[in-house]
């Protein structure tokens, strides 16, 4: 055969089997098409489905929501209503209620003004009345109506001025009783709310020890250890036959304290040179500083104080440290801010300022010896310095009666002072200096004419003088009494105030036979 015819025969069969191929994988490929076209639609109407499924849910959800929503402004909306028919009730009730009252107040002005037209006429009536009668007693007694008025005014007027006076007596007297009874039922019921222990006024502090071997450690080799703890602390450290026991002495109390802390903390510590006394030292001046603080602000707490001046405040827990006569100065100070302020209560006049007068009055005896002035003039620095009102100033000035009163405060202040520090058992006093006291003023009192017998009565506040009658009369009593008034006040020293009361007795005796 020709090789060309061979050619085109095998070009047309691969022709053939190529045609065959590519349909049969057109047929494949067209299968698979519908396949997945089927697959999409059959997702197509699942997810038509499900989006109507969801829908329907929705709107279910919608619906109920919407219908809980309205059940319950149905219900707020019928709770309001029944609170707006309540205050509607009760509106009407009062509304009922005040026309009635107005029908009350009606009727009641009516009777009044029919009442007043009634009095007006019985007050013409009366005046008409009363001029006639006096037309026809001044016709019967020949006199006018002024002649008999002076008439009557003459003839009773000593009696009138007689009992006016008997009544003013009557009243004066009731007034000085009740006045007296009044100020002791005062005095009393403020020295009752408050009362303080008696603490004893004292140079010295003892230190217990765990036991006498400490004193060897105490004084360290060659005495250097104890003359280091005095030369910081300023006292004097005594160690003798004492068992188990050290004592500090030495005047200033705030010094003594610190020195006593300091001489504790080393016995605890067990270590005991110089270089750890200074250390402890240091550490109980703080300490002991912050009690003198907290003292303070304790005592302005029991007081009733606010808002003092915290420098104030800790010069005055100082006092904590400070007695006068064996009572604590601190408690003193709290307990005349209890009596002024108990007393201004009692009388109506203002007890803040009788109370912060009455804790700040001795706040000068906190001060040390450096500074200048009574402890009287250093409290009013210290009180105006911090910003303390002029009332408070001038009832801390006036308390010892160096200047004038002038306020009752002031007076208060002074006499809360006095009833805190001569009520029995706030002060000691040595039994010696007592009776030497007590001699001497019946000393005075025995050396003037006329004098038969003399008393010292009520822990030497009172003398009771009895003379001789014969020799004394009542105008030489009462000058007696001024005299010996004065020479007690130029011979003796003493606290508060001294009464004295001349007793002049006259007796007569007749028998019947």
């Amino acid at each position: 055969m020709d090789p060309f015819v061979l050619v085109l025969c095998a070009v047309a069969l691969v022709a053939l089997v190529g045609t065959a191929l590519l349909y049969g994988r057109t047929g494949q490929v067209r299968q698979q098409l519908a396949f997945q076209q089927e697959s999409l639609a059959g997702e197509r109407r699942a997810l038509d489905r499900e989006r109507e499924h969801s829908h329907r849910e929705i709107v279910v959800l919608a619906r109920d929501e919407a219908q809980r929503i309205r059940a319950a402004a149905e219900a707020e909306v019928r709770e309001q209503r029944v609170q707006l028919q309540r205050l509607e009730d009760r509106f009407l009730v009062r509304e009922e209620r005040l026309d009635e009252r107005q029908r009350e107040l009606v009727e009641r002005a009516d009777r009044l003004r029919a009442r007043e037209e009634e009095l007006g006429v019985l007050r013409i009536s009366v005046e008409r009345e009363r001029e006639r009668a006096a037309q026809e007693l001044a016709r019967n007694a020949g006199l006018s109506r002024e002649q008999a008025h002076e008439q009557l005014l003459a003839r009773i007027e000593p009696a009138v001025r007689l009992e006016v006076a008997r009544l003013a007596q009557q009243w004066e007297a009731d007034a000085r009783d009740t006045a007296s009874r009044r100020g002791l039922q005062i005095v009393t019921q403020a020295i009752q709310r408050c009362a303080v222990q008696q603490v004893s006024e004292t140079t010295v502090s003892v230190v217990p020890l765990p036991n006498d071997e400490l004193k060897g450690r105490i004084i360290g080799r060659e005495g250097r250890n104890i003359r280091a703890f005095e030369t910081l602390t300023g006292v004097d450290v005594i160690i003798d036959d004492t068992p188990e026991a050290v004592v500090l002495s030495g005047f200033d109390p705030v010094r003594r304290e610190i020195a006593r802390v300091a001489l504790e903390m080393l016995i605890a510590d067990g270590r005991i040179h110089p270089g750890r006394i200074e250390d402890m030292v240091a550490r109980a001046d703080s300490e002991v500083h912050a009690r003198i603080r907290d003292a303070g602000e304790a005592a302005a707490l029991r007081a009733g104080v606010t808002d003092l001046d915290p420098e104030l405040c800790a010069v005055l827990g100082r006092l904590r440290f400070r007695t006068s006569l064996g009572q604590n100065v601190l408690d003193h100070s709290v307990e005349v801010a209890h009596l002024a302020a108990s007393l201004a209560s009692e009388l109506g006049v203002d007890a803040a300022v009788a109370r912060r007068a009455g804790l700040l009055h001795d706040v000068g005896k906190a001060m040390d010896s450096s500074a200048e002035g009574s402890h009287l003039v250093l409290s009013v620095e210290l009180a105006r310095n911090h910003g303390e009102s002029a009332a408070v100033i001038h009832a801390i000035e006036a308390h010892h009666g160096d200047v004038e009163f002038g306020s009752v405060e002031a007076v208060l202040v002074q006499v809360a002072d006095a009833i805190s520090a001569s009520r029995p058992g706030a002060r000691r006093e040595m039994l010696e200096t007592y009776l030497k006291r007590m001699q001497r003023l019946e000393g005075v009192v025995n050396s003037l004419s006329g004098v038969e017998k003399c008393y010292a009565v009520q822990a030497g506040r009172e003398l009771r003088i009895i003379v001789r009658p014969e020799e004394v009369d009542d105008l030489t009593a009462a000058r007696l009494a001024r005299e010996t008034a004065k020479k007690v006040e130029e011979a003796i020293e003493y606290p508060g105030q001294i009464k004295v009361v001349v007793i002049r007795e006259t007796r007569k005796t007749e028998y019947a036979k």
